[in-house]
Protein backbone atom coordinates (compact mmCIF):
# COMPACT_ATOMS: atom_id res chain seq x y z
CA UNK A 1 0.00 0.00 0.00
CA UNK A 2 2.60 2.47 1.20
CA UNK A 3 4.54 1.73 -2.56
CA UNK A 4 1.26 2.69 -4.12
CA UNK A 5 0.85 6.16 -2.70
CA UNK A 6 4.72 6.61 -3.04
CA UNK A 7 4.23 6.05 -6.93
CA UNK A 8 1.53 8.36 -7.44
CA UNK A 9 2.81 10.66 -4.89
CA UNK A 10 5.46 10.77 -7.71
CA UNK A 11 3.68 10.88 -10.68
CA UNK A 12 1.91 14.16 -9.15
CA UNK A 13 5.09 15.99 -8.97
CA UNK A 14 5.99 14.79 -12.82
CA UNK A 15 2.40 16.50 -13.74
CA UNK A 16 2.91 19.42 -15.67
CA UNK A 17 0.44 21.60 -13.74
CA UNK A 18 2.68 20.94 -10.73
CA UNK A 19 5.87 21.91 -12.82
CA UNK A 20 3.84 25.32 -13.93
CA UNK A 21 2.83 25.58 -10.40
CA UNK A 22 6.36 25.83 -9.11
CA UNK A 23 7.40 28.25 -11.58
CA UNK A 24 4.41 30.33 -10.45
CA UNK A 25 5.70 30.25 -7.11
CA UNK A 26 9.06 31.34 -7.95
CA UNK A 27 7.23 34.65 -9.24
CA UNK A 28 7.76 36.93 -6.09
CA UNK A 29 4.91 38.71 -4.73
CA UNK A 30 3.93 42.60 -3.88
CA UNK A 31 5.89 43.61 -0.56
CA UNK A 32 3.22 43.08 2.71
CA UNK A 33 1.65 46.83 3.30
CA UNK A 34 2.63 48.57 6.29
CA UNK A 35 -0.34 49.21 8.56
CA UNK A 36 -2.23 51.36 8.95
CA UNK A 37 -3.30 52.44 5.16
CA UNK A 38 -5.45 54.59 4.03
CA UNK A 39 -9.49 53.90 2.41
CA UNK A 40 -10.65 53.98 -1.06
CA UNK A 41 -11.87 57.35 -0.03
CA UNK A 42 -9.49 58.79 1.54
CA UNK A 43 -6.71 58.07 -1.36
CA UNK A 44 -9.54 59.46 -3.89
CA UNK A 45 -9.49 62.79 -1.46
CA UNK A 46 -5.32 63.00 -1.84
CA UNK A 47 -5.04 62.57 -5.56
CA UNK A 48 -7.17 65.53 -6.09
CA UNK A 49 -4.96 67.77 -4.31
CA UNK A 50 -6.40 70.79 -4.70
CA UNK A 51 -10.30 71.77 -3.77
CA UNK A 52 -12.39 74.93 -3.17
CA UNK A 53 -13.96 76.44 0.07
CA UNK A 54 -16.72 78.65 -0.74
CA UNK A 55 -17.70 80.55 2.93
CA UNK A 56 -20.62 83.03 1.88
CA UNK A 57 -23.29 83.92 3.82
CA UNK A 58 -24.60 86.87 5.93
CA UNK A 59 -21.41 88.21 6.64
CA UNK A 60 -20.69 88.62 3.04
CA UNK A 61 -23.04 91.53 2.93
CA UNK A 62 -21.82 92.89 6.88
CA UNK A 63 -18.09 93.40 5.81
CA UNK A 64 -17.23 90.56 8.49
CA UNK A 65 -15.76 87.48 9.65
CA UNK A 66 -17.78 86.25 12.60
CA UNK A 67 -21.34 87.39 12.30
CA UNK A 68 -22.98 88.44 15.10
CA UNK A 69 -25.89 85.69 15.13
CA UNK A 70 -27.96 89.09 15.19
CA UNK A 71 -28.04 89.84 11.82
CA UNK A 72 -31.33 90.42 10.06
CA UNK A 73 -31.83 87.86 6.67
CA UNK A 74 -33.06 90.44 4.91
CA UNK A 75 -29.28 91.69 4.29
CA UNK A 76 -28.50 88.35 2.34
CA UNK A 77 -29.67 89.79 -1.08
CA UNK A 78 -26.45 88.20 -3.77
CA UNK A 79 -28.95 89.69 -6.45
CA UNK A 80 -26.74 88.12 -9.50
CA UNK A 81 -25.46 84.80 -8.14
CA UNK A 82 -24.73 82.16 -10.34
CA UNK A 83 -23.01 78.86 -9.16
CA UNK A 84 -22.42 77.95 -12.56
CA UNK A 85 -20.01 80.90 -12.98
CA UNK A 86 -18.75 78.87 -9.51
CA UNK A 87 -18.23 75.52 -10.83
CA UNK A 88 -16.84 76.95 -13.85
CA UNK A 89 -14.21 78.86 -12.03
CA UNK A 90 -13.52 75.21 -9.53
CA UNK A 91 -13.20 73.52 -13.29
CA UNK A 92 -10.90 75.92 -15.12
CA UNK A 93 -8.55 75.65 -11.86
CA UNK A 94 -8.71 71.82 -12.17
CA UNK A 95 -10.40 71.71 -8.64
CA UNK A 96 -12.91 68.47 -8.76
CA UNK A 97 -14.70 69.18 -4.88
CA UNK A 98 -16.33 72.66 -3.62
CA UNK A 99 -17.36 72.96 0.26
CA UNK A 100 -19.60 75.10 0.44
CA UNK A 101 -20.31 76.86 4.23
CA UNK A 102 -24.09 75.62 4.75
CA UNK A 103 -24.33 77.54 8.11
CA UNK A 104 -21.47 79.14 9.56
CA UNK A 105 -21.26 81.19 12.95
CA UNK A 106 -23.67 82.97 13.15
CA UNK A 107 -26.61 80.39 12.01
CA UNK A 108 -28.21 81.68 8.91
CA UNK A 109 -28.67 78.70 6.44
CA UNK A 110 -28.12 78.89 3.06
CA UNK A 111 -31.26 76.36 2.61
CA UNK A 112 -34.67 76.29 4.03
CA UNK A 113 -34.25 74.41 6.64
CA UNK A 114 -37.81 73.39 8.40
CA UNK A 115 -35.91 73.57 11.59
CA UNK A 116 -35.24 77.51 11.43
CA UNK A 117 -36.71 80.14 10.19
CA UNK A 118 -33.06 82.56 10.62
CA UNK A 119 -32.14 81.09 6.86
CA UNK A 120 -32.74 81.93 2.92
CA UNK A 121 -36.51 81.76 3.61
CA UNK A 122 -36.63 85.13 4.67
CA UNK A 123 -34.43 86.62 2.42
CA UNK A 124 -35.36 88.73 -0.83
CA UNK A 125 -33.66 86.86 -2.51
CA UNK A 126 -36.02 84.65 -4.95
CA UNK A 127 -38.43 86.23 -2.38
CA UNK A 128 -37.48 83.58 0.20
CA UNK A 129 -37.64 80.59 -2.10
CA UNK A 130 -33.81 80.45 -3.17
CA UNK A 131 -31.98 77.51 -2.19
CA UNK A 132 -28.13 78.15 -2.21
CA UNK A 133 -26.92 74.40 -1.04
CA UNK A 134 -29.22 73.30 -4.18
CA UNK A 135 -27.73 76.16 -6.78
CA UNK A 136 -24.44 74.64 -6.06
CA UNK A 137 -24.91 70.93 -6.13
CA UNK A 138 -27.10 71.27 -9.52
CA UNK A 139 -24.81 73.45 -11.12
CA UNK A 140 -21.94 70.93 -10.08
CA UNK A 141 -23.44 67.81 -11.14
CA UNK A 142 -23.43 69.41 -14.94
CA UNK A 143 -20.07 70.03 -14.85
CA UNK A 144 -18.66 66.52 -13.26
CA UNK A 145 -17.72 68.12 -9.96
CA UNK A 146 -18.22 66.79 -6.13
CA UNK A 147 -19.49 68.57 -3.50
CA UNK A 148 -18.86 68.83 0.43
CA UNK A 149 -20.68 70.91 3.37
CA UNK A 150 -19.58 72.99 6.10
CA UNK A 151 -22.10 73.15 9.18
CA UNK A 152 -20.42 75.01 11.89
CA UNK A 153 -21.19 73.52 15.14
CA UNK A 154 -20.93 76.84 17.06
CA UNK A 155 -24.42 78.79 16.70
CA UNK A 156 -24.94 82.74 17.79
CA UNK A 157 -28.33 82.84 16.85
CA UNK A 158 -30.14 79.45 17.95
CA UNK A 159 -31.53 79.93 21.55
CA UNK A 160 -31.15 76.10 21.96
CA UNK A 161 -27.15 76.78 21.84
CA UNK A 162 -25.65 76.62 25.30
CA UNK A 163 -28.24 73.33 26.11
CA UNK A 164 -26.46 70.19 25.20
CA UNK A 165 -29.59 68.01 24.27
CA UNK A 166 -31.60 69.89 22.12
CA UNK A 167 -28.86 72.26 20.58
CA UNK A 168 -27.16 68.71 19.57
CA UNK A 169 -30.94 67.48 17.95
CA UNK A 170 -31.38 70.86 16.50
CA UNK A 171 -27.57 70.39 14.91
CA UNK A 172 -28.54 66.43 14.12
CA UNK A 173 -31.95 67.49 12.13
CA UNK A 174 -29.88 69.57 10.44
CA UNK A 175 -27.19 67.24 9.38
CA UNK A 176 -29.88 64.64 8.35
CA UNK A 177 -31.29 67.07 5.92
CA UNK A 178 -28.54 68.18 4.16
CA UNK A 179 -27.04 64.31 4.34
CA UNK A 180 -30.14 62.96 3.18
CA UNK A 181 -31.73 65.80 0.55
CA UNK A 182 -28.86 67.12 -1.33
CA UNK A 183 -27.50 63.80 -3.17
CA UNK A 184 -24.03 62.19 -2.78
CA UNK A 185 -21.48 64.90 -0.15
CA UNK A 186 -18.31 63.70 -0.55
CA UNK A 187 -16.35 65.54 2.21
CA UNK A 188 -18.28 67.33 5.79
CA UNK A 189 -16.42 69.46 7.41
CA UNK A 190 -16.51 69.99 11.43
CA UNK A 191 -14.35 72.30 13.53
CA UNK A 192 -14.27 73.39 16.91
CA UNK A 193 -14.15 77.26 16.61
CA UNK A 194 -16.08 79.34 18.91
CA UNK A 195 -15.30 82.78 20.85
CA UNK A 196 -14.00 83.04 24.27
CA UNK A 197 -17.81 84.14 25.65
CA UNK A 198 -19.39 81.67 23.72
CA UNK A 199 -21.71 79.11 26.38
CA UNK A 200 -20.59 76.27 27.79
CA UNK A 201 -21.93 73.59 25.36
CA UNK A 202 -20.56 69.86 24.86
CA UNK A 203 -20.79 68.37 21.13
CA UNK A 204 -22.02 64.56 20.60
CA UNK A 205 -19.25 64.43 17.86
CA UNK A 206 -19.22 60.83 17.97
CA UNK A 207 -23.13 60.27 17.54
CA UNK A 208 -22.62 63.24 14.54
CA UNK A 209 -20.21 61.15 13.29
CA UNK A 210 -21.61 57.78 13.39
CA UNK A 211 -24.64 59.20 11.47
CA UNK A 212 -22.92 61.09 8.58
CA UNK A 213 -21.39 57.59 8.23
CA UNK A 214 -25.14 55.88 8.00
CA UNK A 215 -26.04 58.04 5.86
CA UNK A 216 -23.32 58.25 3.53
CA UNK A 217 -20.95 55.64 4.08
CA UNK A 218 -17.93 56.57 1.05
CA UNK A 219 -18.08 60.27 2.44
CA UNK A 220 -14.72 61.71 4.40
CA UNK A 221 -15.46 63.65 7.69
CA UNK A 222 -13.46 66.12 8.24
CA UNK A 223 -12.15 67.37 12.33
CA UNK A 224 -9.06 68.28 14.23
CA UNK A 225 -9.88 64.56 15.26
CA UNK A 226 -11.01 62.75 11.74
CA UNK A 227 -11.95 60.61 11.50
CA UNK A 228 -11.22 60.68 7.75
CA UNK A 229 -9.28 63.94 7.85
CA UNK A 230 -7.69 65.65 10.24
CA UNK A 231 -6.83 69.99 10.51
CA UNK A 232 -3.05 70.98 9.73
CA UNK A 233 -3.34 73.07 12.58
CA UNK A 234 -3.01 76.51 11.13
CA UNK A 235 -5.04 78.52 8.65
CA UNK A 236 -1.91 79.27 6.45
CA UNK A 237 -2.14 76.17 4.44
CA UNK A 238 1.56 75.37 5.80
CA UNK A 239 2.13 71.63 6.75
CA UNK A 240 5.27 70.19 8.41
CA UNK A 241 8.42 69.80 7.05
CA UNK A 242 7.60 66.64 8.79
CA UNK A 243 4.61 64.96 7.95
CA UNK A 244 2.85 61.58 8.57
CA UNK A 245 -0.70 60.56 7.13
CA UNK A 246 -0.28 58.73 10.51
CA UNK A 247 -1.79 59.56 13.88
CA UNK A 248 -3.29 57.90 17.11
CA UNK A 249 -6.78 59.31 16.91
CA UNK A 250 -6.72 58.98 20.98
CA UNK A 251 -4.32 61.66 21.17
CA UNK A 252 -6.54 64.09 19.29
CA UNK A 253 -9.43 66.21 20.12
CA UNK A 254 -11.95 69.08 18.10
CA UNK A 255 -10.97 72.38 19.58
CA UNK A 256 -7.80 71.85 21.69
CA UNK A 257 -4.78 74.47 20.62
CA UNK A 258 -2.37 71.89 22.70
CA UNK A 259 -2.21 69.48 19.73
CA UNK A 260 -1.41 71.76 17.30
CA UNK A 261 2.14 70.61 16.28
CA UNK A 262 0.75 67.01 16.57
CA UNK A 263 -1.32 67.80 14.04
CA UNK A 264 1.42 69.75 11.79
CA UNK A 265 3.64 66.43 11.44
CA UNK A 266 1.44 63.76 12.30
CA UNK A 267 2.92 60.46 14.04
CA UNK A 268 5.41 57.36 12.64
CA UNK A 269 3.85 55.65 15.61
CA UNK A 270 0.85 56.34 14.67
CA UNK A 271 -1.83 53.54 14.77
CA UNK A 272 -4.74 55.21 12.49
CA UNK A 273 -4.48 56.76 8.84
CA UNK A 274 -5.67 60.31 8.85
CA UNK A 275 -3.85 62.79 6.44
CA UNK A 276 -3.95 66.33 6.61
CA UNK A 277 -6.35 69.02 5.08
CA UNK A 278 -4.25 72.61 4.72
CA UNK A 279 -7.60 75.08 4.50
CA UNK A 280 -5.57 78.67 3.96
CA UNK A 281 -7.81 81.54 2.29
CA UNK A 282 -7.12 83.13 -1.62
CA UNK A 283 -7.82 86.44 0.20
CA UNK A 284 -6.57 87.45 3.76
CA UNK A 285 -9.99 86.78 4.96
CA UNK A 286 -12.41 84.37 4.28
CA UNK A 287 -15.47 85.69 3.39
CA UNK A 288 -15.36 88.73 0.29
CA UNK A 289 -14.40 92.36 1.87
CA UNK A 290 -13.97 94.99 -0.96
CA UNK A 291 -11.48 96.14 0.20
CA UNK A 292 -9.29 93.10 -0.07
CA UNK A 293 -7.27 91.75 -3.03
CA UNK A 294 -6.13 88.03 -3.99
CA UNK A 295 -2.71 86.93 -2.71
CA UNK A 296 -0.38 87.03 -5.33
CA UNK A 297 0.57 84.32 -7.67
CA UNK A 298 4.13 83.75 -5.80
CA UNK A 299 2.05 83.26 -2.31
CA UNK A 300 -0.37 80.73 -3.78
CA UNK A 301 2.60 78.38 -4.99
CA UNK A 302 4.45 78.60 -2.06
CA UNK A 303 1.25 77.18 -0.34
CA UNK A 304 0.90 74.87 -2.84
CA UNK A 305 4.83 73.35 -1.84
CA UNK A 306 3.93 73.78 1.68
CA UNK A 307 0.96 71.41 1.43
CA UNK A 308 1.01 69.44 -1.57
CA UNK A 309 4.18 69.05 -1.66
CA UNK A 310 4.58 67.64 1.89
CA UNK A 311 1.89 65.11 1.69
CA UNK A 312 -1.23 67.10 2.58
CA UNK A 313 -4.17 68.32 0.16
CA UNK A 314 -4.94 72.00 -0.25
CA UNK A 315 -7.97 73.96 0.42
CA UNK A 316 -8.24 77.11 -1.12
CA UNK A 317 -11.22 79.22 -0.02
CA UNK A 318 -12.71 81.26 -2.38
CA UNK A 319 -15.29 83.52 -1.40
CA UNK A 320 -18.03 85.03 -3.42
CA UNK A 321 -19.22 88.47 -3.61
CA UNK A 322 -22.02 90.43 -2.50
CA UNK A 323 -23.49 90.24 -6.05
CA UNK A 324 -22.88 86.70 -5.94
CA UNK A 325 -20.31 85.98 -8.46
CA UNK A 326 -16.67 84.97 -7.40
CA UNK A 327 -14.63 88.03 -8.19
CA UNK A 328 -13.07 88.68 -11.30
CA UNK A 329 -9.56 88.66 -10.00
CA UNK A 330 -10.17 86.06 -7.88
CA UNK A 331 -10.80 84.10 -11.49
CA UNK A 332 -8.08 85.29 -12.78
CA UNK A 333 -5.38 84.20 -10.52
CA UNK A 334 -6.34 80.83 -9.89
CA UNK A 335 -6.38 80.60 -13.79
CA UNK A 336 -2.70 82.03 -13.34
CA UNK A 337 -2.22 79.04 -10.62
CA UNK A 338 -3.88 76.43 -12.62
CA UNK A 339 -1.10 77.10 -15.37
CA UNK A 340 1.46 77.57 -13.55
CA UNK A 341 1.60 74.38 -11.31
CA UNK A 342 0.72 72.93 -15.12
CA UNK A 343 4.09 74.74 -16.79
CA UNK A 344 5.65 73.20 -14.03
CA UNK A 345 5.03 69.85 -13.86
CA UNK A 346 3.96 69.05 -17.18
CA UNK A 347 7.85 68.01 -18.20
CA UNK A 348 9.43 65.24 -16.37
CA UNK A 349 13.02 65.60 -17.40
CA UNK A 350 13.65 62.48 -15.52
CA UNK A 351 11.95 60.66 -18.55
CA UNK A 352 15.22 61.52 -21.11
CA UNK A 353 17.03 59.76 -18.65
CA UNK A 354 18.77 56.21 -18.20
CA UNK A 355 17.83 54.65 -14.48
CA UNK A 356 19.27 52.56 -12.02
CA UNK A 357 18.76 51.87 -8.75
CA UNK A 358 20.14 49.68 -5.49
CA UNK A 359 18.55 46.52 -6.59
CA UNK A 360 15.03 45.60 -7.34
CA UNK A 361 12.50 42.82 -5.70
CA UNK A 362 12.64 40.03 -7.65
CA UNK A 363 14.78 40.45 -10.30
CA UNK A 364 14.10 42.00 -14.35
CA UNK A 365 10.79 39.75 -14.83
CA UNK A 366 9.31 40.57 -11.59
CA UNK A 367 7.73 44.04 -12.21
CA UNK A 368 9.36 45.88 -9.29
CA UNK A 369 12.02 47.75 -11.58
CA UNK A 370 12.61 51.69 -10.90
CA UNK A 371 11.61 52.12 -14.61
CA UNK A 372 8.09 51.77 -12.50
CA UNK A 373 8.90 55.22 -11.44
CA UNK A 374 8.25 57.17 -14.66
CA UNK A 375 4.76 55.83 -15.48
CA UNK A 376 1.48 57.16 -15.68
CA UNK A 377 0.20 55.13 -12.19
CA UNK A 378 1.49 57.22 -9.36
CA UNK A 379 -0.44 54.57 -6.81
CA UNK A 380 -0.49 50.99 -7.54
CA UNK A 381 3.05 50.80 -9.51
CA UNK A 382 6.53 51.29 -8.05
CA UNK A 383 9.99 50.79 -7.54
CA UNK A 384 10.58 47.88 -5.24
CA UNK A 385 14.14 46.93 -3.55
CA UNK A 386 15.29 44.03 -1.68
CA UNK A 387 14.96 44.30 2.15
CA UNK A 388 18.68 42.38 2.15
CA UNK A 389 19.82 45.73 0.17
CA UNK A 390 23.91 46.58 1.98
CA UNK A 391 23.84 49.95 2.90
CA UNK A 392 21.22 51.88 1.70
CA UNK A 393 18.56 52.16 -1.12
CA UNK A 394 19.23 54.23 -3.68
CA UNK A 395 17.86 55.11 -7.70
CA UNK A 396 19.62 56.98 -9.79
CA UNK A 397 18.63 59.03 -13.48
CA UNK A 398 21.61 59.99 -15.44
CA UNK A 399 21.01 61.94 -18.50
CA UNK A 400 21.40 60.68 -21.91
CA UNK A 401 22.37 64.05 -23.98
CA UNK A 402 22.82 67.24 -23.05
CA UNK A 403 22.56 67.33 -19.33
CA UNK A 404 19.34 68.35 -17.17
CA UNK A 405 18.03 71.47 -16.25
CA UNK A 406 15.68 71.85 -13.15
CA UNK A 407 14.97 73.40 -9.67
CA UNK A 408 12.30 71.01 -8.22
CA UNK A 409 12.51 67.41 -7.40
CA UNK A 410 9.01 65.31 -6.61
CA UNK A 411 8.91 62.15 -4.94
CA UNK A 412 6.31 59.88 -4.49
CA UNK A 413 5.08 56.66 -2.37
CA UNK A 414 2.94 54.66 -3.45
CA UNK A 415 0.40 55.18 -0.39
CA UNK A 416 -1.95 52.40 -0.76
CA UNK A 417 0.54 50.13 1.13
CA UNK A 418 1.36 52.53 3.85
CA UNK A 419 3.45 55.69 4.76
CA UNK A 420 7.42 54.17 4.83
CA UNK A 421 10.11 56.94 4.23
CA UNK A 422 11.70 58.86 6.88
CA UNK A 423 14.56 59.98 5.95
CA UNK A 424 16.02 60.82 2.02
CA UNK A 425 18.92 62.82 0.58
CA UNK A 426 19.51 64.25 -2.83
CA UNK A 427 22.51 63.97 -4.59
CA UNK A 428 23.49 65.67 -7.78
CA UNK A 429 26.56 64.88 -9.83
CA UNK A 430 27.95 63.87 -6.26
CA UNK A 431 26.98 66.86 -4.52
CA UNK A 432 24.41 67.15 -1.98
CA UNK A 433 21.83 69.15 -2.67
CA UNK A 434 18.46 68.49 -0.51
CA UNK A 435 17.25 66.56 2.25
CA UNK A 436 14.37 65.56 3.99
CA UNK A 437 12.28 63.99 6.04
CA UNK A 438 8.74 62.41 5.25
CA UNK A 439 7.89 61.80 1.29
CA UNK A 440 4.17 60.29 1.33
CA UNK A 441 1.85 61.16 -1.56
CA UNK A 442 3.79 63.60 -2.71
CA UNK A 443 7.35 65.61 -1.22
CA UNK A 444 8.33 68.48 -3.49
CA UNK A 445 11.38 70.16 -2.92
CA UNK A 446 11.89 73.49 -4.27
CA UNK A 447 16.06 74.22 -4.35
CA UNK A 448 16.88 76.64 -2.70
CA UNK A 449 19.67 77.41 -4.72
CA UNK A 450 17.92 77.90 -7.26
CA UNK A 451 18.16 76.25 -10.77
CA UNK A 452 21.14 73.65 -10.71
CA UNK A 453 22.82 71.43 -14.45
CA UNK A 454 23.76 68.41 -13.75
CA UNK A 455 24.30 64.79 -15.34
CA UNK A 456 23.30 62.49 -12.49
CA UNK A 457 20.98 62.69 -9.92
CA UNK A 458 20.60 60.19 -6.66
CA UNK A 459 18.07 59.80 -4.07
CA UNK A 460 19.14 57.63 -1.58
CA UNK A 461 16.59 56.27 1.28
CA UNK A 462 18.23 56.44 4.53
CA UNK A 463 15.58 55.33 6.99
CA UNK A 464 11.95 53.72 5.95
CA UNK A 465 9.50 51.61 7.91
CA UNK A 466 10.28 48.28 6.31
CA UNK A 467 11.20 48.68 2.71
CA UNK A 468 10.46 52.05 0.82
CA UNK A 469 7.83 51.75 -2.25
CA UNK A 470 8.83 54.45 -4.55
CA UNK A 471 5.75 54.73 -7.04
CA UNK A 472 7.15 58.32 -9.25
CA UNK A 473 10.10 60.76 -9.43
CA UNK A 474 10.35 64.09 -11.35
CA UNK A 475 12.80 66.74 -12.21
CA UNK A 476 11.16 69.93 -13.29
CA UNK A 477 11.57 73.51 -13.90
CA UNK A 478 10.12 75.99 -12.48
CA UNK A 479 10.18 79.42 -13.97
CA UNK A 480 8.44 81.29 -11.24
CA UNK A 481 11.29 80.39 -8.80
CA UNK A 482 14.59 82.63 -8.87
CA UNK A 483 18.17 82.07 -7.34
CA UNK A 484 17.75 83.86 -4.52
CA UNK A 485 15.28 81.81 -3.11
CA UNK A 486 12.37 84.32 -3.89
CA UNK A 487 9.58 83.97 -6.21
CA UNK A 488 8.57 86.08 -9.11
CA UNK A 489 5.51 87.52 -8.04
Amino acid sequence: MCRLWWSLWLITLSHPFNIALSKLEQIPTPPLPILPLPTFSQLKWQQREVIMFLHFGVNTFTDSEWGTGHENPAVFNPVGLNADQWVTTAAEAGISLMILTAKHHDGFCLWPSKYTDHSVVRSPWKNGHGDVVQELVNAAKNRGIDVGLYLSPWDRHDPRYGHDLSYNEYYLAQLQELLNNYGSIREIWFDGAKGANAPNMSYYFTDWFSMVKELQSSINIFSDAGPDVRWVGNEKGFAGSTCWSTVNRTSLSIGNASIVEYLNTGDPNGRDWLPAECDVSIRNGWFWHRSESPKKLSQLLEIYYNSVGRNCLLLFNVPPNSTGLISEVDVHRLKEFRSAINTIFSNNLAQKCSIKASSQKGGKEAGFGPENVLDSDHLWTYWTPREDDEGYHWIEFRSIDKGLRFNVIRIQEAIGLGQRIKRHVIYVDGKRIAEGTTVGYKRLHRLEKGVVDAQIVRIIIKESRGVPLISSIGLHFDPFWHPNGQLSS
